[in-house]
């Protein structure tokens, strides 16, 4: 069996350059008045330029393309399943702007020709989506449907397991229920025993 190559990269995104820090710091000021706050109190008096600046880190993913991710491809001819599991992910949801966490796992079956990606660009891949507001299902979607486009291969799982704030800390909550979302596509999709397989192996059945 051929070695898939790996690359060694920082899997961080970078904060993003358009975001208007400014404007999204005087926000954050006129929400602690809103909720009845002091933002000129010492412990307030920076929050909301913090606030700005992990705003643009939290959805840098606004300003990425991910098929930009997977532009780079290695003629490696393999014809078996490539996983890579308990890709570790955090996302805000943007019904309430709170987090929501978990794990990524992501598969797929290489296309004819045998070429495949770095296994760094499915890790990449997943932090691009997860750092834009989101709701899970649709982020489960977009992955499938990015390394389905991109890459064309016969098949493609992915499977994001997550525990969300907004249920956890307000609301119901509930915490400690994961969410679990999957998106097939090919392969995954039209054979059964092929799908439970690569799900035995992403589950740990």
């Amino acid at each position: 069996m051929s070695e898939i190559p790996a690359e060694p990269e920082d899997l961080l995104l970078e904060p993003a350059a358009g975001v208007d820090q400014e404007r999204a710091a005087a926000a954050v000021r006129e929400l602690l008045i809103a909720v009845g706050e002091d933002p000129d109190r010492p412990g307030l008096r920076d929050t909301p330029a913090r606030v700005a600046r992990a705003y643009a880190e939290t959805f840098a993913g606004l300003h990425q393309d991910p098929y930009e991710v997977l532009a780079t491809t290695f003629d490696e001819d393999h014809q078996e399943l490539v996983l890579v599991k308990d890709i570790p992910m955090y996302s805000t949801c943007e019904h309430h702007l709170v987090p929501f966490h978990g794990v990524a796992h992501v598969a797929y079956i290489p296309g004819h020709d045998g070429r495949v990606t770095g296994l760094s660009k499915l890790a990449r891949l997943v932090e691009v989506y997860a750092r834009r507001p989101q709701v899970q299902e649709r982020m489960t979607r977009q992955i499938a449907d990015a390394l389905a486009e991109a890459l064309k291969p016969r098949g493609v799982l992915v499977v994001i397991q997550a525990e969300h704030l907004c249920m956890a800390m307000r609301g119901i909550r509930k915490p400690g229920s994961s969410t679990v979302t999957s998106a097939v596509r090919g392969i995954f999709r039209e054979n059964a025993a092929t799908r439970s397989e690569a799900m035995s192996l992403v589950l740990g059945r």
